[in-house]
């Protein structure tokens, strides 16, 4: 039998065209064009099925911390799996991996976040959040507290109530989302909406639309407010200063619960083990995935503060809520294994120390680009702004598709870089080496340079 890896390119396009149903996709303008055959990878490089050796400047999807290849994650795996495949954690059971994760997640946590409920993705995180949030305000006796304030352009997931959550405006138009009791306030994002004020007028101003939101629906009725502590999938909005020390008072002054998605932020990706201990946010709730097992397997769960973790079990009987694969032992397993590897390498200092002030400062040469508008990043992770004006922020027109174009000359020489809108972001593996981000930037540079170049041959500058 011919291994699926050893199949031609057309073959493999043949079968995905036929079969598969791809997340977020046009299906028929892929069709159209044949899906790129990614076959293996290593470190920070991945290769398709024509031999073209491609950096992955996204990390996968913001989740291959470690970087591809790690053998002990595959030991880890393979180990489990002959000792305990699958239990499940209900009917009052555990196992060892689940506990020790638990513990291990704890130990990085904010001193006030003791336990962990745990999913298989990022959007089920968020899922899970939700009912948590409106449980904990039932078992207080307070069931009008319902509703959950969430950001424009924000992003939770693609399940029912993650996408409701989010702010993407394309999401909601596709199944009559948001669902009820959630509510969306503008986003930090000052470049994009800024105007003429200063970033920190900006950040301030927009941490307020969280008060006017909560005395406009009414106190009383506001359950908690969900917010990325920088936006990724939004195209890399990090806040002002201000914003974040605003929000923590509005959320005291009205005893808001507080909800921060780390499911990209987490694990190391701001040079902290969590963004929120960067911005200084104190959640009750830290959906989490992607990197804690840096992407080698599905897992993901909220850290939960001690406060209502201490009034479920005081107040709030049993919690009708669960997966069947809530704590999978071989996912646990890898996971405690991933977090290990993260600490003996020093992988997070080396983000806030070391690699992610270089990958900064070499990313900020690409601002004077004439297509760039503005450069930045935090740790490892970054975006640039593509416009047709750098002095006043003017776009160019939607039907140009200027970051479609970037994005596509970007893989044709060899790094993964993603276009949110005009935006186009980073987010590389976290151990990526100087060496590499110097290739990194350099390919980003030549990336815009090719489109400069198209949109020229189109009219367009």
């Amino acid at each position: 039998m011919t291994h699926v890896g050893q199949q031609s390119t057309e073959t493999l396009q043949a079968l995905d065209n036929a079969h598969y149903l791809h997340p977020f996709s046009d299906s028929k303008t892929l069709r159209e064009k044949g899906a790129r055959m990614i076959v293996r990878a290593q470190g920070v490089y991945i290769w398709d099925s024509e031999g073209n050796r491609i950096l992955d400047g996204m990390a996968g999807l913001w989740c291959t911390n470690i970087g591809y290849g790690e053998q002990r994650l595959a030991d880890a795996a393979y180990q489990q799996m002959l000792e305990l495949p699958y239990y499940n954690s209900f009917f009052q059971c555990a196992h060892p991996p689940v506990v020790e994760l638990a513990k291990e997640i704890a130990d990085l946590a904010p001193d006030h976040m003791n336990q962990v409920f745990f999913t298989g993705s990022g959007s089920e995180s968020n899922d899970t959040v939700l009912r948590m949030v409106r449980h904990y305000w039932t078992v207080k006796g307070q069931p009008e507290k319902f509703t959950i304030i969430g950001r424009h352009n924000g992003y939770h997931g693609s399940t029912v109530a993650g996408a409701s959550l989010g702010g993407m405006k394309a999401m909601h138009q596709q199944g009559g989302l948001p669902i009820p009791g959630i509510h969306h306030i503008p986003q930090p994002y000052w470049f994009g909406e800024g105007g003429d004020l200063s970033p920190e007028e900006f950040g301030t101003q927009a941490a307020q639309e969280l008060e006017k939101a909560i005395l406009e629906l009414g106190e009383d009725k506001v359950a908690a407010f969900i917010a990325e502590p920088f936006q990724g999938a939004g195209g890399v909005v990090i806040p002002p200063s201000t914003y974040w020390p605003e929000i923590n008072r509005i959320l005291a002054k009205y005893d808001i619960l507080m909800i921060a998605d780390e499911v990209i932020c987490g694990f190391g990706r701001t040079g902290e083990w969590f963004g929120s201990q960067h911005f200084g946010i104190k959640p009750d709730f830290m959906p989490i995935a992607k990197g804690m097992t840096s992407g080698y397997i599905p897992m993901g769960g909220v850290i939960v503060s001690d406060r209502v973790a201490h009034t479920f079990e005081e107040k709030g009987g049993e919690f009708n809520h669960g997966y069947t694969y809530s704590g999978h032992p071989v996912a646990a397993a890898v996971a405690l294994e991933n977090l290990h590897v993260m600490k003996e390498k020093h992988l997070v200092q080396y983000v806030k120390e070391d690699i992610g002030p270089y990958l900064q400062t070499k990313w900020q040469t690409l601002a004077d680009h004439p297509l760039v508008g503005e450069a930045r990043g935090l740790g490892l992770v970054a975006a640039i702004e593509l416009v047709k004006d750098k002095a006043t922020r003017a776009r160019f027109d939607e039907s140009v598709g200027i970051g479609g174009i970037c994005r596509d000359k970007s893989v044709e020489n060899g790094l993964v870089m993603r276009a949110c809108g005009d935006t186009m972001i980073i987010s590389p593996p976290l151990v990526i080496s100087h060496s590499e981000v110097d290739e990194l930037v350099e390919k980003a540079r030549l990336a815009l340079d090719l489109t400069f170049e198209q949109l020229q041959a189109l009219g367009a500058v």
